[in-house]
């Protein structure tokens, strides 16, 4: 199965590294490694997480206050946020491809 992250999830994802890395040595590897990790485990089973709209599901990371929204496809996996909990939950809607 294919990987496609969205531009704006792929920079999502490099910020909070950034941050992370900013505020403690070591850390913003730490949410990398724990972010690869999870789209391993999304991948191994892609529909066992729940949707929360027109076909997106959301898997929360367990170390970080962060969900990933993702879609599944027959032949691709693309993952469209990389989501803080404190953000507004509609700001990445529009990144939502039929």
């Amino acid at each position: 199965m294919r990987l496609i992250y969205h531009p704006d999830a792929e920079t999502e994802l490099i910020e909070a590294a950034k941050y992370y890395e900013n505020c403690v040595v070591m850390l913003g590897v730490q949410f990398l490694d724990e972010a690869n990790r999870a789209v391993a485990i999304i991948l191994e089973a892609p529909g066992r997480w729940r949707i929360i709209e027109d076909g997106v599901r959301s898997y929360l990371m367990p170390r970080f206050p962060y969900a990933i929204y993702y879609r599944d496809y027959s032949d691709r996996l693309h993952i469209l946020a990389f989501k803080h909990h404190s953000r507004h939950p509609d700001y990445w809607r529009y990144r939502i491809s039929k």
